[in-house]
């Protein structure tokens, strides 16, 4: 029975990691340069600039996406 808790822990650190390889990438596209220039121009959401709009959504989902990746399950 112990080397099934064994087994299962090194599998979840091992989902875990390609989860957070994935975050990565994801957070690589959108912070590059071809998906920022959809945004770019004289567009203004609730008064701010689009651009800062979508970096400041992007990067709050990055974080929300990575709290939820790494949040201790019991």
């Amino acid at each position: 029975m112990g080397s099934r808790i064994g087994r299962s822990g090194i599998g979840n650190a091992t989902r875990r990691s390609e989860r957070l390889v994935a975050l990565f990438v994801l957070a690589a596209l959108l912070f590059n340069y071809p998906i920022l220039s959809l945004f770019t121009g004289d567009r203004l959401v609730f008064g701010l600039p689009l651009l800062y709009v979508y970096l400041f959504i992007s990067w709050g989902v990055v974080i929300g996406f990575t709290g939820w990746i790494l949040r201790r399950r019991r």
